[in-house]
């Protein structure tokens, strides 16, 4: 039974919507506050459609991206204990957030430029520096670092790998999908416990 394979499908389809950007641009937005979804499942494949246009579609997600950092930065800042707390709590998210918190106590701003890369969602991350009162300029310079890496990097990937990349994701896509499900299971043990 696939059932990835229908998922990147209906992503491809997606990436060449003529709204397409402006999706690309709410869902990084959205993904950096609250939204479960990271911005490369479209990211990935508008990179792969549109290669001419790959570097446009990182720029676009970096910066929605770091937009939304700073909308979950004032979140935490202003809203965390009124309004924020007990959602996270019922959402789930609230021993990541306190793993996060002792992060930002244990290695500062760095660990905003390492979110990028982190099992860890960004939001989790924006959130914690807002109630930590994180210095907001070295907040903003990690972010948009290690955000564009990763997204730069994503486009980059998509962009050199052409036709061939697409081909090799079309047949690896349920490998890949579930490889990602299993790290997800990991990482959350390894975080909780």
């Amino acid at each position: 039974m696939k059932i990835f394979q229908p998922c990147y499908d209906m992503a491809l389809r997606w990436s060449r919507h003529p709204h397409a950007s402006r999706y690309l641009g709410g869902l990084s937005f959205a993904e950096s506050m609250f939204f479960p979804i990271p911005p490369d499942v479209m990211l990935a494949p508008m990179s792969l459609s549109q290669p001419d246009r790959a570097w446009y579609f990182a720029l676009l997600t970096t910066l929605t991206s770091v937009l939304g950092g700073i909308a979950g930065y004032l979140l935490g800042y202003f809203a965390f204990e009124a309004w924020l707390e007990p959602v996270i709590a019922s959402s789930g998210y609230a021993d990541k957030l306190s793993i996060a918190m002792s992060w930002f106590e244990q290695y500062g701003v760095w660990i905003v430029f390492l979110a990028g890369f982190s099992p860890i969602p960004y939001k989790v991350f924006t959130i914690s520096a807002g109630v930590l009162q994180m210095a907001f300029v070295p907040f903003l310079i990690a972010s948009a670092v290690g955000r564009g890496a990763r997204f730069f990097l994503v486009a980059g990937l998509m962009r050199w790998g052409g036709e061939p990349m697409e081909a090799k994701l079309r047949q690896y896509v349920e490998v890949l999908g579930w490889a990602v499900v299993v790290l997800a299971i990991l990482a959350y043990f390894i975080i909780k416990g």
